[in-house]
């Protein structure tokens, strides 16, 4: 049809617009041909008059159908063009939050501004193995592409990234390296791929700066190559860079930043390493304060600066490496600090001593004032001689400027040459991808060299994009066999041609350089005269004669050739960098080298590819002119040369391409601006895809799908067997226009517009039906309504006539009623107020009486008191008067009398001094004083009598006087009760009277209580009937409140049983968390071992060294301590031939146990001596101490000490030589490599055998010697202890003198033999008791010791047992009882050996004996041959045992071990053993033969048989172990192996279940729970691998079958899809339907049943598989749009449907398998109900519970409406979602773990199958086994 024909009413376009670019508009009536204007209705609400253009009158572009905006790919758009790609981009990253799009070869990505989680590891993952189509765009997809196609094509690769300078094309860049990094791995363990990454922090810092566009723009271009080996591993990579901004290192516009580098470096100035480099702030050097801006919000530099060392250290760049580059950088900063002072016009200077240059020079280890001269000069060269001119103070800051900057590009590349150096590989690079990160095109307000530059790289792109876009298109309709016409597309090879071309810009350019006085200005005007009116795309401005326009693909960009000359020769004076090779700074000259040698020819001097190795600096005296003449080589020419390298290498891969696109200039996140969005698709070239796709056939549909699609439009006598015919006589009918579309081999191809078309007969056909379908409903809902509506009504009327009619009657009586009782009522109110009032005022009469009778009373008894209290106060003052005058009447008297005593003293004294009168007076008064005396004691003895007279009177007088006291007291209580009783009777009397008024009046007042009694007799009845209804009304609510309380009491039992459940499923998790950590720890073990076995085969095959003969560990060791020990064992048994000698194999490991323990023995001894010697020391340091305080000590007990310190040393030398002789026999033993040297005639045997009793005894003997060494010790301590100070000096005196004594007399030698014999005596006595007393101290301390190191091990383990769950507290008690049971099982066995040890020699003697005796009788010697003599003894003879049944045994020979395990588990076939003969057959065989073992006390047998066993598995597993069947297999068997050692290990947890005779063949001698735990790690480990291996089985159909295929077909229809074709939903030959899955399902339960699996392992395999669909079906909906649709929610939910229907099948629905698909479940539920409401978003909210909040706004924004009836969750709802949701603490990881694996137990399964009855099949090739 005619496009015209698509302008009809309500049909929508977009119009142009100044602010929004393009504006949605609608139609308000159709359109006819010859119209000048269209009416158009805008969506703000406005109408417009759109005026045509008269001369083209071109139409508005249409606006695609709804169910189109927001697809991946833009080119399945219907309608191809500008604002529809522009609409299509704001949707998907305003809306669905979506930074990624494909325009049909191109990725486009929008800059977020903010961090988004889909990069990660996950991620990859789920992008990695898909095709491009079938995931959401990505820029993983496209790395995944790449790296597909180098695989599959064998063709090299290279990845196009490009956009403006803060559109992230560095970011994305880097996520394509990460992505190759983490799928293909390194081929080595050079971690390669690290390195690789590695590499971005360091070319950020030098490379990358904060500009007003990007806070990490790239500055430079980079073309990185990583390489790959055959297997498609990373082994190294290259990088190439491209024109760096040097400019930048010495100046930066506002708000930017130099190199980040430099900012770097200040922020680390204060790390010691960096005190050297005298650097500081950032805004104390000149060339990084210029910005303003030396900060970056949420960047820190130090930490950035410790990132960039590490990644040096990752690269291999040393510490002195890394402080060299250190040291030029910082020299650089110093540098832009020189200052220069002008002498004149000409010249200039430099301040003396400047420091900044003088720190400069230290730094670069150059001469200060030569470096000072020729910063200030120049040399100028003649033909005939050279002169030096100094020169100005602008052309010195520009001369030391340009020194800067080639410092810096000269250290940038060394640095580029070193990282590829470390990324360089010695592998052969069998292919590599290429990353290229180039600058987009640039246009600004003032354009110069660098933008011409980059805008030259990008219209070389551009052409190349153009013919790769183009020969695709062309491929395509090749393939397709359709008519290809020719499409006219932009080449922009003119532009090219104006550039580079011969007399072209840059031609030109490098001509006039060459010239002697060039300059901008005449370059200019050659460039006018050469292409001004003779080329298209070459314009002059007209306001400047130093500008040229260029009009580029993109746009005109107007350039200023200012500059161009300076920059485009990029000068730097000779002498300048003559100074810096003469550094003594090694690294300096080495940055200078010679260009040819240490860079390619095809790189810039500011940039380019540095090879692999570094050349050493040579002198400069071989070639003076090369460097002049490396200089001649100008940047723009450097640059078109590396130019034309890079696009060689991208012609000769397969590009593709990201375009990077920059939302808006401020960096607010998802926020689009339209004007920078047009600038940028058409600059990226974004749009010349578009319109080279629309001028084709840009909408391409397969056969099957258009039929599936476009099915409603046909009739059924239109649908033919011949799909393809079907949909051309379709199109013929539905579509006039033939030109409009096309038919080929399985496409059908249309043109731009045509889509649509269909999409809206499409449209028309599904609204016309339904609105017959709704027109049909309503009208029988309606019907249906009238009909009941009509009989309610009539129901209704009926009774509420009735009810009216019963309520009037009850009316009426009512009104009767209501008056009777107002007149009761009325009369009784009346009565009763009256009798209220009356009642009252008797009251208020009563009270107001009483109140003035006491008030009088109150008065009067005041008065009264008071009269009495006067009386007493009265009393009292005088009484106070009275003794205060006798008071000092008596101390007047006192004072006088004392006076007077005064006077008479002082009289006597006079009189008393006096001698003659003292003498006079005593003149015979010796006898008057006699006389006086009796007279006195007469006096005392009446005194005394008349003393005890008045005693006895004052106590009678007492008594006396208490009596009469008594009376007063009694006399006056009577008195005052009188009183009181008076005061009573008048009182009592006017009381009497009071009571006769009261009776009065209490007779009156009993008529009218009788009468309120009657009345309240009344209202008590009637209160009675009123509480009885309450009490009624109350039993009711009783009985509420009982049901109440028994449902709350419901409640709270459910509750509690909900909590306790909660906690049980909270234990079970913390349980189930637990197992997997250990199952986890399991995995990385066994991966390690196999990674160990592959390098020691490895090691192996290279060395070619024979494997060491086979050790016997200890009895005692636990075999259960590492898995190692199984793999070693097993192989040297493999490599070792089977021993023929018997003898020899029982000899020597009971020789070499002997050696060991005597080994122990000694180390133990060893421990003893080192106590005892610590505890000497002890003891001399204390003597020393005590010597220094107490003066000198006897010299005896010196002497005494001497002689024991010498014993102690003979006992250390002795010690030391019974230690080396063991190391003797320890080196002999080891000595022994060959079979042969174990026989006893063997030189290390013979020194063994010889050497062990004298060892044994020697130490016996020293044993003695050290328990008699401490014995003394004791004595000695005791003896020399101080026991006083006093005692010792005593003690001291005495003995020394006792000693001189003895000197003199000479009996010394006498005393001292009769000493020492007396001291021998008791010593020997004192030894036998104390030896005795410390064994049993040793020992009570030896138990002691156990006893504390068992309770602090019982309390660990009761602390740990705490912090445990029940269930795991209760495993690890057993396990701890399990381990304490096999010690002390270990320490029985090992004295059962020893006693069988000595029985078998006792044995074997006997028999010699007896074979011996029989040979004498019979006198057959002769016959008999000395060998046999020898070995007829040492043959093994079995000693039946009688009266006992040995059945349920198998018994093999030692030498047939090896063939058992190779029939039984080596080379057996699972599928006939599974068909043929009983589940677990080899378990049960290996059983028995463990049960014979252990029958016969062979423990030798028991650990070589199950290291075996579990050896062999592991090796069958390894080598098949992709086979499901297999793993299944022995996973079963070892499950059933683990069940027979529990069942018969005679405990009694696990013989519940069995029979008696079962019972009987439980494992009487050895107790295997430790092997136990290695099986079941075993078990858990082949468990594993099984899951591994059904989900690689799995994989690939559970995308194509639970999400791409349709089930209920016709449910979901197909959308046009664009480039990248989907995988196809309709059911191929090829392609995997949801019942290739139940039949894959089916196969592994089948396999599993007939294996004889047990059924909770079924159940948990059968989990863990339907968590892998659920997991990989949700990550795949999650990332791919087209799967979020109404329809599709339909379709999953039938999947899980018949999943759960297969469950139900297998009877598996117990298993927790459904609940696995939960997420899904809810999944597919969020894409069917309503999303609009709020109380949607709260059913939401309260329905996906499984979900993350991350999956759920994922799934929202995904949801694409696949017709047009369904609409797009709006933005405000998903916000109202995520507000309800943001409490919730989940996982912010959008994708499930498609790799976990729940953790697996293995509950106890008893057989009930009898041993006995087991028969070993022919087959199995077990001849050589025999029942018992």
């Amino acid at each position: 049809m005619a496009a015209s024909e698509l302008y009809t009413k309500f049909a929508r376009v977009w119009i142009p617009d100044p602010e929004e670019v393009w504006k949605s508009a609608e139609l308000l009536k159709d359109y006819k041909p010859g119209d000048k204007v269209l009416l158009l209705h805008l969506e703000e609400g406005k109408d417009l008059e759109y005026r045509l253009d008269p001369k083209t009158s071109e139409l508005p572009h249409l606006r695609n159908p709804d169910i189109l905006v927001g697809e991946n790919d833009l080119t399945a758009l219907s309608y191809l063009h500008e604002p529809a790609v522009l609409h299509n981009l704001r949707v998907r990253f305003i809306d669905s939050k979506l930074i990624y799009t494909y325009c049909g070869i191109v990725l486009v990505a929008i800059n977020p501004y903010e961090q988004l989680p889909i990069y990660g590891e996950d991620i990859i993952n789920a992008y990695s193995g898909q095709n491009m189509g079938d995931m959401d765009p990505h820029i993983f997809a496209v790395a995944e592409e790449a790296y597909k196609q180098m695989a599959r094509d064998e063709r090299n690769q290279s990845i196009i990234v490009s956009g403006e300078s803060g559109a992230g094309k560095t970011v994305s860049a880097k996520y394509a390296m990460r992505y190759f990094a983490t799928v293909s791995g390194s081929a080595s363990e050079a971690n390669v791929e690290e390195k690789v990454l590695a590499s971005n922090p360091i070319m950020e810092s030098i490379g990358n700066a904060k500009t007003t566009r990007n806070d990490n723009s790239s500055r430079f271009g980079k073309y990185i190559e990583i390489g790959f080996d055959k297997r498609y591993r990373i082994i190294g990579a290259n990088m190439r860079t491209y024109l760096l901004e040097k400019s930048r290192v010495v100046f930066q516009a506002e708000e930017e930043r130099n190199y980040h580098i430099f900012y770097q470096l200040c922020a680390s100035a204060k790390l010691p390493e960096f005190k050297m480099l005298r650097l500081g702030n950032a805004d104390s050097f000149h060339y990084t304060k210029q910005g303003g801006s030396p900060m970056i919000e949420g960047v820190d530099d130090a930490k950035e600066m410790a990132h960039t060392r590490q990644a040096c250290t990752l690269l291999g760049i040393s510490e002195s490496y890394q402080m060299g580059i250190f040291r030029i950088l910082a020299g650089i900063l110093h540098l832009g600090n020189v200052g220069f002072a002008s002498r004149d016009s000409d010249s200039c200077t430099i301040p003396p001593k400047h420091e900044p240059l003088i720190i400069f020079c230290d730094l670069m280890g150059v001469d200060y004032e030569e470096m000072c001269h020729w910063l200030c000069h120049r040399k100028l060269a003649t033909a005939t001689e050279t002169y030096i001119k100094p020169i100005s103070k602008l052309q010195a800051t520009n001369a030391r400027d340009a020194l800067a900057k080639h410092i810096y590009a000269k250290l940038f590349n060394w640095i580029v040459g070193h990282v590829n150096q470390a990324l360089h590989s010695a592998v052969k690079q069998h292919s590599f991808i290429g990353v290229l990160d180039i600058y987009g095109f640039e246009t600004f307000e003032i354009n110069s060299f660098e933008q011409f530059c980059i805008n030259y790289a990008n219209e070389k792109l551009q052409q190349q994009f153009n013919m790769h876009v183009f020969k695709l298109e062309q491929e395509e309709y090749m393939k397709e066999q359709i008519p290809w016409t020719l499409i006219d597309f932009y080449d922009n090879q003119p532009c090219i041609n104006l550039i580079e071309s011969k007399l072209g810009i840059l031609d030109l350019l490098d001509e006039e350089c060459k010239m002697p006085k060039g300059t901008d200005d005449t370059w200019a005007q050659k460039l006018y005269n050469t292409h001004l009116n003779k080329c298209a795309l070459f314009e002059k401005p007209r306001m400047s004669n130093k500008a040229f326009i260029i009009k580029h693909f993109a746009d005109k960009v107007e350039y200023q050739c200012e500059g161009f000359l300076e920059k485009n020769k990029d000068t730097v004076f000779e002498e300048q960098i003559k100074v810096l090779k003469s550094s003594k700074f090694k690294m300096l000259p080495e940055l200078f080298q010679d260009d040819e040698k240490a860079i390619s020819p095809t790189s810039a001097t500011s940039s380019g590819r540095t090879p692999l190795t570094r050349v050493p600096v040579k002198p400069t005296k071989g070639r003076p002119g090369q460097t002049a003449k490396e200089h001649k080589k100008t940047v723009g020419l450097q640059f078109r040369n590396s130019l034309h390298l890079l696009m060689e290498t991208l012609n000769a891969t397969t590009p593709h391409y990201v375009r990077c696109i920059k939302p808006n200039d401020f960096k607010f996140p998802f926020t689009f601006d339209e004007k920078r969005a047009v600038q940028q698709l058409r600059a990226c070239g974004v749009l010349e895809t578009i319109r080279i796709s629309a001028a084709g056939f840009p909408s391409r549909w397969t056969y099957q799908e258009f039929f599936s699609r476009y099915r409603v439009l046909m009739k059924q006598k239109d649908v033919l067997g011949d799909r393809k015919q079907t949909c051309q006589n379709v199109l013929e009918k539905l579509i006039l226009d033939k030109d409009k579309y096309q038919f080929g081999k399985t496409k059908i191809f249309f043109r731009a517009g045509q889509v649509a078309y269909l999409e809206k007969l499409r449209a028309d056909k599904l609204r016309a039906a339904c609105i017959r379908i709704q027109k049909t409903i309503r009208g029988w809902l309606l019907r249906k309504r009238y009909l009941c509506m009509q009989r309610a009504a009539i129901t209704v009327q009926r009774y509420v006539r009735g009810y009216q009619a019963r309520c009037y009657a009850k009316f009426l009586r009512r009104t009767k009623a209501a008056t009777t009782i107002q007149k009761y009522w009325r009369m009784y109110v009346v009565r009763r107020k009256y009798k209220i009032r009356r009642a009252a005022t008797i009251v208020l009469q009563s009270y107001l009486r009483g109140y003035l009778a006491r008030n009088r009373y109150r008065k009067i008894l005041r008065e009264h008191k008071a009269v009495i209290i006067q009386k007493r106060v009265r009393g009292w003052l005088a009484r106070t008067h009275y003794k205060r005058t006798m008071k000092a009447i008596i101390y007047l008297q006192c004072c006088f009398r004392r006076m007077m005593a005064k006077r008479e003293l002082k009289k006597l004294k006079i009189e008393a001094r006096s001698v003659e009168r003292y003498k006079k007076l005593h003149i015979g008064m010796e006898n008057k004083i006699m006389q006086l005396q009796r007279k006195v004691d007469e006096q005392n003895k009446d005194y005394k009598c008349l003393m005890e007279k008045l005693t006895n009177l004052e106590g009678v007088y007492n008594s006396e006087t208490e009596k009469l006291r008594n009376d007063v007291e009694r006399l006056q209580l009577s008195e005052e009760e009188a009183k009181v009783a008076t005061g009573r009777v008048l009182s009592l009397q006017e009381e009497i009277a009071k009571l006769r008024k009261d009776l009065e009046q209490t007779r009156s007042e009993k008529k009218s209580i009788e009468e309120r009694a009657d009345k309240y007799k009344q209202e008590t009845e009637q209160l009675v009937s009123n509480l009885k209804e309450e009490n009624t009304l109350l039993k009711q609510e009783k009985e509420t409140l009982n049901h109440l309380m028994v449902e709350q009491a419901k409640e709270m039992t459910e509750t509690m049983e909900r909590k306790l459940v909660e906690e049980t499923k909270q234990l079970e998790l913390d349980l189930n968390d637990e197992r997997l950590r250990y199952q986890n720890l399991l995995n990385e073990f066994s991966r390690l071992e196999e990674r160990y076995d592959d390098l020691k085969e490895e090691m192996t095959l290279m060395l070619n060294v024979p494997k060491p003969g086979h050790k016997r560990t200890d009895s005692t060791h636990s075999s259960n301590e590492s898995e190692y020990t199984f793999s070693s064992e097993f192989a040297e048994t493999e490599d070792i031939a089977p021993r023929t000698e018997e003898p020899t194999e029982k000899k020597v490991p009971l020789d070499m146990s002997l050696f060991l323990k005597l080994q122990k023995r000694v180390t133990e001894l060893g421990q003893e001596k080192q106590l005892m010697q610590d505890e000497l020391d002890r003891k001399e340091e204390q003597v020393l101490r005590s010597k220094a305080k107490g003066g000198e000590r006897p010299q005896i007990r010196g002497a005494e000490l001497g002689y024991e310190s010498l014993k102690r040393q003979e006992l250390e030398s002795e010690n030391k030589k019974l230690k080396n002789e063991l190391n003797e026999l320890r080196k002999a033993l080891s000595e022994k490599s060959a079979p042969e040297v174990n026989a006893p005639g063997a030189p290390a045997y013979r020194v063994l055998m010889e050497q062990l009793t004298a060892v044994s005894e020697e130490l016996d003997v020293r044993k003695e010697e050290v328990l008699i060494l401490r014995s003394q010790l004791v004595s000695q301590k005791e003896a020399i202890q101080p026991k006083d100070d006093k005692n010792t000096m005593t003690d001291s005196t005495i003995l020394l003198e006792d000693v001189q004594k003895m000197k003199d007399k000479g009996e010394i030698a006498q005393a001292y033999i009769g000493l020492k014999e007396t001291n021998r005596l008791l010593e020997s006595q004192l030894q036998s008791q104390k030896r005795s007393h410390e064994n049993e101290a040793e020992a009570l301390r030896g138990e002691i010791q156990s006893l504390k190191e068992e309770n602090n091990r019982q309390q660990q383990l009761l602390a740990q047992n705490l912090q445990l769950p029940p269930e795991a507290r209760i495993e690890a008690s057993l396990q701890h009882e399990i381990t304490r049971l096999t010690n002390e099982n270990l320490d029985l066995m090992e004295q059962l050996e020893k006693q069988d040890k000595t029985v078998r020699k006792l044995k074997k003697q006997l028999k010699v004996f007896a074979k011996k005796i029989g040979e004498l009788e019979v006198g057959q010697m002769e016959n008999i041959s000395p060998g046999q003599i020898i070995d007829e003894p040492i043959r093994p003879v079995n000693i039946p045992r009688k009266g006992k049944d040995f059945q349920g045994m198998l018994e093999y020979k030692r030498e047939d071990e090896q063939k058992l395990v190779k029939n039984l588990i080596l080379e057996l076939k699972p599928r006939g053993v599974a068909v043929n003969l009983i589940s677990g057959l080899p378990a049960y065989i290996l059983f028995m033969c463990v049960r014979h073992a252990d029958y016969l006390d062979d423990d030798q047998k028991v650990r070589s048989l199950l290291t075996s066993t579990i050896n062999s598995i592991k090796k069958v597993l390894k080598k098949r172990g992709d086979d499901f069947e297999t793993v299944s297999f022995w996973l079963s068997n070892t499950c059933r192996f683990l069940h027979c050692l529990k069942q018969y290990s005679g405990e009694e947890g696990f013989m519940k279940h069995n029979t008696s005779r079962q019972n009987e063949h439980c494992l009487t001698n050895f107790d295997l729970a430790e092997y136990r735990q290695v099986l079941s790690d075993l078990a858990i480990q082949i468990y594993q691998q099984l899951v591994r291996v059904l989900e690689n089985i799995l994989q690939p159909m559970i995308v194509s079958g639970m999400l791409e295929h349709e089930t209920i077909q016709g449910v979901s229809g197909v959308k046009p899809t664009g480039l990248r074709k989907r995988t196809s939903s309709i059911a191929d030959e090829g392609t995997y339907t949801l019942d290739s899955i139940l039949r894959q399902l089916n196969s592994f339960h089948s396999v599993m049943c007939q294996h004889g699996m047990d059924p909770e392992l079924i159940k948990q395999v059968v989990k863990q598989m339907f968590y892998i669909v659920g997991a990989i079906t949700l990550n795949n909906l999650l990332l791919r749009k087209d799967m979020c649709s109404w329809s599709k929610g339909m379709q999953i939910r039938y999947n899980v449907s018949q999943l759960e229907e297969w469950l139900r099948d297998k009877n598996l629905m117990n298993s927790g398998a459904k609940e696995t698909l939960e997420p899904l479940i809810q999944a597919a539920q969020l894409l069917q109900v309503k999303k609009k409401t709020d109380d949607d978003a709260e059913a939401i909210c309260s329905m996906c519970n499984a979900l993350t909040t991350a999956q759920i706004v994922k799934v929202l924004n995904l949801y694409t409406p696949v017709n047009e009836f369904e609409e797009r969750v709006s933005v405000s709802f998903i916000r109202t979602i995520q507000v309800r949701l943001r409490d919730r603490k989940d996982s912010p990881q959008l994708l499930m773990d498609a790799k976990h694996i729940f953790p697996v137990t293995f509950p106890f399964n008893p057989s009930s199958l009898a041993l006995e009855t087991i028969q070993i099949p022919a087959s199995l090739g077990l001849g050589f086994i025999a029942r018992v």
